[in-house]
């Protein structure tokens, strides 16, 4: 079962005063086994930007994607197993698909996670630790390490044997055209 996280929803009630809508568990929170038992919970989505505020329903009831609507955003948290035991069971292929988001050639992806999404992300690693690996290098990232990934392709490696729980803000952006530069760099 995935770990749940508490989530509160606040708005306005009748007479327009601020109120918590919802504190509690979100219900949103799935075992993703083509991407290698991935531990997702959605907590939030617009669908577009300026945000509606004005509905009090719940936005994180949706059809599971990675990449929110055009103009939206997505909020949620991931928890990554160690990739001695994801790498076992991810379909890249199958699960990038599936969800929308494009994985990275085969011939020349460095991590069987790597692919790439029309987004914008804000991550923040909340525990553990994992590696972003890009087309050319890769870090390390602690707790507490922010990273802004700009429609690259990436992936996430956990390489230690504890999992690694991140945050995550996905905006919606304009798809990238790239060319590449005689040295085999994309220019944007």
């Amino acid at each position: 079962m995935p770990k749940r996280h508490r989530r509160l929803v606040t708005g306005h009630d009748a007479k327009g005063r601020s109120v918590v809508l919802m504190d509690g568990e979100s219900p949103y929170s799935f075992s993703l086994e083509k991407a290698g038992g991935l531990q997702l919970t959605e907590l939030w989505e617009t669908r577009s930007s300026p945000a509606d505020n004005s509905d009090a329903k719940d936005a994180a009831d949706h059809e599971r994607r990675i990449a929110p609507v055009d103009g939206g955003t997505v909020f949620r948290i991931i928890e990554y197993p160690p990739d001695r035991v994801r790498l076992a069971t991810l379909a890249p292929d199958t699960f990038f698909a599936e969800m929308g988001a494009q994985a990275a050639d085969p011939a020349r992806r460095r991590h069987p996670g790597m692919h790439r999404t029309h987004t914008l992300d804000y991550c923040v690693v909340l525990s553990g630790e994992i590696w972003a690996v890009m087309d050319e290098g890769e870090v390390l990232l602690r707790a507490g390490d922010c990273l802004v990934q700009r429609g690259t392709n990436h992936a996430w490696s956990n390489r230690t044997d504890e999992p690694c729980t991140i945050a995550f803000v996905l905006v919606s952006a304009k798809p990238l055209t790239l060319t590449l530069s005689p040295r085999g760099r994309g220019k944007e």
